[in-house]
């Protein structure tokens, strides 16, 4: 069977009108993707998140007429906006978004490797992880200079926290680097969850735990603190962070831009000794020891 996809480029404040208006059209699904490549982050719970530039795509049967989308399309955005039909042949979906995950080597030590996948090298330290729909996977450079860091670091016999856990990628990675204790907290009941099932296929579901900020542990000190998430918070929270770190510790800091590394590096400054900023893809990873 074959479908038709109507595809239009529109903004964070259209896209969800938008997209309910061709619905009622008799689109099947709707689908917004970043125009500019943002990351997804975790929305919460009944929150529908968008971007700047937003790509919207319908799929109607193959026998639909969309002439009515067209037009909605136009009278909403403008007469100039431009419109991409296409076919789309059936195809096995699955298998092909299977096939474009691989696994994934960070540092000298480390793998992220997808569960139908055998690890390439048994030895290294591997963890078992696949690609979703949210939290975090290693593919984006966000992640992945987080996990480059903690391949880089000794945390044998160390305490980590994973501020902002998602999957939980970072908190088993830190696990399997040898780490004694690690705890992960986030605002995201569905990111505990997820922490705690991919805990569970790694076999270190014992080691972690896992808390909403109102449940955590009163005075929780850690030789490590990593937070994936964006400037934003991270300048917000700074205080309750650097609250987690012992004097000595280190910190690893993801989610950045380029442009706002410096003033957020210039900030955690003011109370850690700080490392020169990595980038990766127009993002940075800001990281540093605590006086």
């Amino acid at each position: 069977m074959s479908w038709i996809q109507v595809r239009t480029n529109t903004n964070a404040q259209l896209a969800e009108k938008l997209g309910d208006l061709l619905m009622e059209q008799g689109a099947l699904s709707i689908t917004f993707m970043d125009a500019k490549d943002t990351p997804v982050f975790e929305p919460l719970p009944g929150e529908t998140r968008l971007w700047g530039d937003t790509d919207l795509m319908a799929l109607f049967t193959a026998d639909a007429d969309t002439s009515g989308a067209k037009a909605l399309i136009k009278t909403l955005l403008g007469e100039d906006t431009p419109i991409k039909i296409e076919v789309l042949e059936d195809k096995d979906w699955e298998r092909a978004w299977m096939d474009n995950f691989h696994p994934m080597q960070f540092g000298k030590r480390l793998w992220i490797c997808p569960t139908w996948l055998d690890v390439p090298d048994p030895s290294a330290v591997n963890v078992r992880l696949d690609p979703g729909l949210a939290f975090g996977t290693g593919t984006h450079a966000t992640t992945a200079l987080c996990l480059e860091w903690l391949d880089g670091q000794d945390l044998s016999g160390k305490t980590v926290v994973d501020f902002g856990c998602g999957s939980g990628i970072l908190a088993i990675a830190a696990l399997k680097l040898g780490a004694k204790r690690v705890v992960g907290v986030d605002i995201d009941p569905q990111a505990i969850e997820a922490s705690l099932a991919n805990a569970t296929r790694n076999d270190v579901a014992e080691q972690l735990e896992l808390y909403l900020p109102k449940d955590q542990p009163i005075g929780l000190q850690a030789d490590v603190v990593v937070a994936n998430i964006l400037a934003g918070p991270l300048h917000e929270l700074r205080d309750i962070i650097l609250g987690y770190l012992k004097p000595g510790g280190v910190i690893a800091l993801s989610g950045i831009l380029e442009s706002q590394a410096p003033a957020l590096s210039a900030f955690y400054g003011e109370q850690c000794q700080m490392d020169p900023i990595v980038e990766r893809e127009e993002w940075c990873r800001v990281a540093g020891k605590k006086f």
